[in-house]
């Protein structure tokens, strides 16, 4: 039996999960911004507890009680955040500086936050969900990729920083899923500008038809978290999805395509020998 604490459970991948990790027998910390959306999941061994994720006093308490409730944090699962879609220019700056508060520097807080009770005991597990969007780019998500990448890039550099320490740190790209993030938290630029209509206009919420359409299952995508977590090598990068890997495949084949073709001009930068 193991503890994870899940940020973000009040629908789709986070609840998802909240319940696959109690079914198979763990102790669990269920978090949202509004704790009554997680309030039927509470029991013996789940602690639910209002969580906003860019409030620094709550992000402590949380860590707080359940290291008292359970002894410590074995995993943490950084689900929390949202999308937001904006062609770059139409992006207000308000908006964008919140969505990398809740994507990027809430996850960054909940991490500092649980690593002194994993250093001590020298184990754990981070799992911070990311999304096929970081390596796709598609356009009208520049904003909401880039908040990706930002976790992309943090939870690369805390895997070699925390491997010798006996915890394992792992981003996940979830391709489509079947949950509210197109619908309900989905937000948007406010004000759109007509020269981007056929590019991120066409991604606007009352245009876009995939919502309730994804090919993903979130219950499926919990268990597929969960066993990433117990195997003995948790990998660095975990896709999600049979749209997810191909989309994947298909950028990593494009990247080294266009590295092949400008080869000669990017080492023509080098000192003569």
């Amino acid at each position: 039996m193991s503890t994870w604490l899940i940020t973000g459970c009040s629908t789709g991948l986070g609840r998802a999960l909240a319940e696959a990790v109690l079914a198979a027998g763990h102790d669990a910390v269920v978090t949202a911004r509004d704790e009554s959306k997680v309030a039927d999941l509470a029991g013996e061994h789940v602690l639910t507890a209002a969580l906003d994720v860019t409030v620094p006093e709550q992000v402590t308490d949380v860590v707080r009680r359940a290291e008292e409730r359970f002894g410590g944090i074995d995993v943490l699962v950084n689900n929390a955040g949202y999308g937001y879609r904006a062609a770059v220019e139409e992006g207000d700056d308000a908006d964008v500086r919140a969505l990398f508060d809740a994507n990027f520097l809430g996850a960054v807080a909940m991490v500092k936050a649980v690593l002194p009770g994993m250093r001590a005991r020298r184990s754990g597990a981070i799992v911070n969900i990311s999304s096929i969007g970081a390596q796709v780019k598609p356009v009208g998500s520049g904003y909401y990729a880039a908040a990706k990448l930002a976790l992309e890039g943090m939870t690369g550099s805390l895997r070699g920083e925390l491997a010798p320490l006996g915890i394992s740190v792992t981003a996940v790209e979830p391709g489509g899923f079947r949950t509210d993030f197109a619908g309900r938290s989905l937000t948007q630029a406010r004000t759109p500008i007509a020269d981007y209509a056929e590019t991120a206009g066409k991604r606007r919420k009352e245009v876009d038809t995939a919502h309730g359409t994804q090919p993903g299952d979130p219950a499926r995508a919990a268990t597929a978290i969960i066993s990433a977590v117990e195997s003995a090598e948790p990998p660095a990068m975990l896709l999600l999805g049979t749209d997810a890997l191909t989309s994947y495949r298909e950028v990593l084949r494009a990247q080294l395509a266009e590295a092949d073709a400008w080869a000669e001009l990017t080492t023509s930068t080098d000192f003569d020998a």
